[in-house]
């Protein structure tokens, strides 16, 4: 034996051998060691922008993670978890339901879905139309629960993206009091995707100007859930208060960015 196999832990028994090839023989050590580097990146940009660090606060991006895997995330001291597809999210729910995680969804929702996120998830970030509030806040007054939300805007003027025109924001915002049980938190966006950061600044800037008017007719729509790992940074810059980071603490994704962003264009 080396000295540098005595260096190295020892592989985790109960994680399958895809796990190990993805995510090394030791997930917690590793995530830890991300998260630390995520967070000092979000210290870094809140400094440049004069922010304090305690105005943005991490939702770590758990989707196509497996549920196992996740244990160990948890273990590192990740207790946020946000998932895009309801049904990959409930899966990880019912295998976790021994660990307190706050559950956020970040992704589309289809009406008929509306029944399993109000069971268990803390935070919907994709609020894009009155039907769909109305859905929800139907089916919470069942369970006697409220639900935080921020309400989706698309900002790239991209068709393949879901969320409220600019335009049509001001109107939704001044209807969202009809349904009590929804807690409007802030506004949320998916930017360009681009790497030239001068095309994707300004969808976070939009959001931030669309806050404001929305925040002057409804003092909740405070937060700004914007930026993931290729932009997050540049996302505090411009004001974001939740940046939703996934793969920055748990490595690149088997799955292409189209099966959870449809009409997704490789960044350019």
């Amino acid at each position: 034996m080396t000295v540098a196999d005595i260096d190295q832990p020892p592989a985790d028994t109960s994680l399958s051998a895809a796990d190990i090839e993805r995510f090394g023989p030791d997930p917690v050590g590793t995530f830890r060691t991300n998260l630390a580097a995520v967070e000092e990146r979000i210290a870094r940009a809140c400094a440049r922008a004069g922010r304090d660090r305690a105005s943005v606060r991490l939702l770590p991006i758990t989707k196509t993670v497996p549920a196992q895997v996740l244990r160990r995330a948890f273990a590192a001291g990740i207790t946020a978890f946000g998932e895009n597809k309801i049904q990959e999210a409930m899966g990880k729910r019912e295998a976790l339901g021994d660990l307190a995680i706050d559950w956020s969804i970040v992704g589309h929702l289809q009406s008929n879905k509306v029944k399993y996120l109000t069971r268990f998830a803390r935070e919907f970030h994709a609020l894009d139309s009155l039907k769909l509030a109305e859905m929800l806040d139907r089916q919470l007054e069942r369970e006697g629960r409220t639900l935080d939300v921020y309400v989706q805007v698309n900002t790239s003027n991209e068709d393949s993206k879901f969320g409220l025109h600019p335009d049509a924001l001001l109107p939704f915002v001044d209807r969202i009091g009809e349904f009590p049980r929804l807690q409007p938190r802030g506004l949320m966006t998916l930017a360009l995707f681009s790497s030239d950061m001068a095309r994707v600044r300004p969808c976070f800037a939009l959001l931030r100007r669309l806050r404001d008017e929305a925040a002057s007719r409804h003092p909740g729509l405070t937060g700004l859930s914007m930026g993931m790992t290729g932009d997050f940074e540049e996302a505090i810059e411009e004001g974001a208060s939740v940046v939703r980071v996934g793969q920055a603490i748990f490595g690149k994704r088997p799955t292409p960015d189209g099966h959870y962003w449809p009409g997704f264009v490789k960044p350019g």
